[in-house]
C-alpha cells in the first residue's frame, strides 16, 4: 500500500537516533520496525519526489492496521513541522533541529523499554541490538515474513523464568533484567497502570525497580509512554550542555517538546 505524509518522517533517521533497536535497514531502503507481534515494512516509494513536501512511502500494512497499530507508533497526531517552528534563538538547536529533521518518537512497548533501556547502561548502539536481538530469538516468538524469519521481544512471562542469558552479553545487568521480569509478571510492576500516572509519578515508579536510575528512567518515559517532555541525559546530551549551554540545561523551556528537542541534539551530537 502507497501512503502520503506531508509531516517530517525520515526511516533513516527514525531507525538511527538511539530510540529503537529493533528498526532496522533489512535490504535496498526496506526498513522494518516491530511492535509486540506486529512488523512492518516500509520504503520510499520510486516515484517519491525530493522536491515534494510530501513522502511517499510503500508500508507492508492494510490500511486499517496502519491507522489501528503504526500511526500511534510512528506518533503521527503530532505535527513534528510545527514542533521544530518553536525553536527561537538557539542556532545550535536550529541546526541539529535541520539534521535530525524526520525524527520522530516511537510509542514503543513498555515492557521492551524497560528492558531495553537496563541493557543500555554502558553500551554501544550496536552493542544493544545484539543483546535484544538474541534474547529475542532465545524466547521470543517466531514471526515469518515476506522478508525473513524474526522473533518478538518476549514477554516478561517468558524472562522472569529464563535460564539461559548468559549468552546474551548482559553482563552485570542480567540480575536487573530477572528481577524486573518477575516484577511485571507478578503484577508487583503494572505497567499498564502506570499509563495513568503524571510524568513526575511515572519517572520515580519506574526508578523503584533496580537497574534504572534518572536516564533509563527518562527514556522509557519517552519512548513507551510518549512523555515527550521527558528529555534523557546521557554522556552524549551533558557534552552538549556543557560545551554549547555553559553547562545550563536548555529543555525546561521547550516544555511537552523537550525529549523532541533532546532527539535533535542526540542525533546531532552522534552525526556530526
Amino acid at each position: 500500500m502507497i501512503i502520503s505524509i506531508t509531516d517530517d518522517f525520515n526511516l533513516y533517521k527514525i531507525a538511527n537516533c538511539g530510540q529503537c533497536f529493533r528498526g532496522v535497514e533489512i535490504k535496498d531502503g526496506v526498513y522494518r520496525f516491530i511492535t509486540k507481534e506486529n512488523v512492518i515494512y516500509l520504503k520510499e516509494a520510486e516515484n517519491n519526489p525530493k522536491t515534494s513536501h510530501t513522502t511517499k512511502l510503500d508500508i507492508s500494512a492494510t490500511k486499517s492496521e496502519w491507522e489501528k497499530i503504526w500511526m500511534p507508533y510512528f506518533d503521527m497526531e503530532r505535527s513534528y513541522k510545527d514542533v521544530r517552528a518553536l525553536i527561537k534563538d538557539d542556532s545550535y538547536l536550529e541546526n541539529a533541529a535541520n539534521l535530525g529533521q524526520g525524527i520522530r518518537i516511537l510509542r514503543q512497548d513498555a515492557f521492551e523499554m524497560l528492558i531495553t533501556f537496563i541493557i543500555s547502561q554502558r553500551k554501544s548502539i550496536p552493542a544493544i541490538r545484539t543483546s535484544v536481538e538474541r534474547i529475542s530469538k532465545l524466547h521470543g516468538k517466531k514471526l515469518k515474513t515476506d522478508y525473513e524469519t524474526i522473533y518478538a521481544f518476549p514477554t516478561a512471562e517468558k524472562l522472569a523464568n529464563a535460564k539461559d542469558l548468559e549468552s546474551c552479553g548482559l553482563g552485570y545487568r542480567l540480575p536487573y533484567i530477572l528481577e524486573a521480569s518477575k516484577d511485571v509478571k507478578s503484577g508487583l510492576l503494572d505497567l499498564d497502570k502506570l499509563y495513568s500516572y503524571d510524568d513526575e509519578e511515572l519517572f520515580n515508579a519506574l526508578k523503584e525497580v533496580k537497574g534504572v536510575g534518572d536516564k533509563v528512567s527518562n527514556c522509557i518515559c519517552l519512548f513507551a509512554f510518549n512523555r515527550t517532555a521527558r528529555a534523557p541525559v546521557d554522556v552524549w546530551i551533558k557534552r552538549v550542555i556543557d560545551d554549547q549551554y555553559n553547562g545550563i540545561n536548555p529543555f525546561p523551556k521547550y516544555g511537552e517538546n523537550a525529549g523532541i528537542m533532546q532527539q535533535y541534539m542526540f542525533y546531532a551530537a552522534k552525526n556530526q
